[in-house]
């Protein structure tokens, strides 16, 4: 077989790396297994726990909880969610609020909350005084990661491109005329042949020759930053989660390195570029609204937190609000991003339901960046959204 002969390919199949402890990987090991056997129990546990992260849980209190649901149910619904209520209960929020004023229900809803977080502490989900366990963190985690693949495999939204950078030792790409200094080893002969056919050569000349075009992929360095002030509690939260999962998922597989930046009123969170998945994954899972929105101190973490390298380093910011930390938030915001952009960041953003004062802001803060502003207007969209934006840097 020649070296640039072209062989087809019936089929395709994906290796996944998946890095983490190796002290560690017997009990992920376990969860994962009941997780993708669809044992009910465990993803509600973990859907449970979750939903309980999003709402800003540090612990599940079933005198408490009850206390709450049964005194004032519309603010108890504001607080945990519809979600986490029929979980915790096994009953719609609708049924509850119909019923809630019966002795027999309230004795019935009080047992089945107990019940409930009784079993999370039994599968040591929860500590002995309900606060979420590392065993609980890792359930939450390989749940919500299963839940998105689910989500973004069928679609198809899960693809592979390439860098344009020429390379020696890269993927055959498309086809170009020889020029002097090119490897035998990339000579095209099939296109060669069809050149000097169309062209009534009897011998392949000098001038039919065509060679493949090698290309590689440079370093790319990505980091999501992640707006969690109070705005992104719950559904918002849960799938901008989501969204940087099917990030870290992608660019880790494809040998990239993807950073996290967690912000409210400060920096919350922050994680290096890397290419280990499990641990983007379980700081991503453990993430809690806060307060305001402070633009200024996260564009401060990823200059830091980028490498002084020449590489693709590029900021993807999410977020539903406008910068409300500092004296002049919009002023500040701008300049910090034109920093950025002077040692070689560019910066993304990624707006959910922006009102028209916000989105002249996204707007600003993206030409000063040299990157792109998406409108999310559906949040079943945000995950497509964030690997359009990577697909566009790689």
């Amino acid at each position: 077989m020649f070296p640039d002969q072209e062989v087809p390919i019936e089929e395709f199949s994906q290796a996944e790396e998946l890095q983490g402890k190796l002290a560690s990987q017997s009990e992920e090991d376990k969860l994962m297994k009941s997780v993708l056997q669809n044992e009910k129990s465990s993803i509600e546990h973990g859907q449970l726990i979750n939903e309980g992260i999003n709402h800003g849980l540090h612990a599940f209190s079933p005198d408490l909880m009850f206390s709450q649901i049964t005194k004032n149910f519309q603010l108890a619904k504001n607080l945990y969610g519809e979600k986490l209520l029929k979980l915790l209960t096994s009953y719609s929020p609708d049924f509850i609020k119909k019923n809630l004023n019966l002795p027999e229900f309230q004795r019935d809803l009080r047992i089945k909350i107990e019940e409930r977080i009784k079993d999370l502490q039994y599968e040591e989900f929860l500590g002995k005084d309900g606060e979420i366990s590392e065993k609980g963190m890792t359930l939450a985690s390989l749940v919500l990661y299963t839940e998105e693949l689910d989500h973004i495999l069928p679609k198809g939204i899960l693809g592979r491109k390439m860098h344009k950078k020429a390379s020696h030792y890269g993927d055959k790409g498309e086809t170009r005329n020889y020029r002097k200094g090119d490897r035998y080893k990339d000579f095209a002969l099939k296109s060669s042949l069809k050149k000097a056919i169309r062209r009534g050569h009897k011998e392949i000349t000098k001038n039919d020759l065509q060679v493949f075009e090698r290309q590689s992929k440079g370093a790319v360095y990505i980091i999501y930053g992640l707006d969690a002030s109070g705005s992104m509690k719950g559904e918002k939260l849960e799938t901008a989660k989501k969204a940087g999962i099917a990030l870290a998922h992608k660019a880790t597989s494809e040998k990239d390195k993807v950073g996290l930046i967690v912000f409210g009123s400060d920096v919350k969170e922050s994680v290096v570029p890397t290419q280990d998945f499990m641990e983007l994954l379980r700081k991503i899972t453990a993430i809690r609204a806060q307060k305001e929105t402070n633009f200024t101190a996260m564009i401060e973490k990823a200059i830091e937190l980028f490498p002084k390298v020449n590489a693709t380093k590029h900021l993807v910011v999410l977020t539903d609000a406008l910068p409300t930390v500092g004296d002049e938030p919009e002023k500040e915001t701008l300049k910090h991003v034109a920093i950025a952009k002077n040692v070689g960041i560019t910066v993304s953003l990624i707006g959910i339901n922006l009102d028209k004062k916000g989105a002249a802001l996204a707007k600003k803060i993206t030409e000063v960046g040299n990157g792109r502003l998406y409108q999310v207007k559906r949040l079943e969209d945000m995950d497509r959204i964030i690997l359009e934006d990577y697909y566009s840097v790689m």
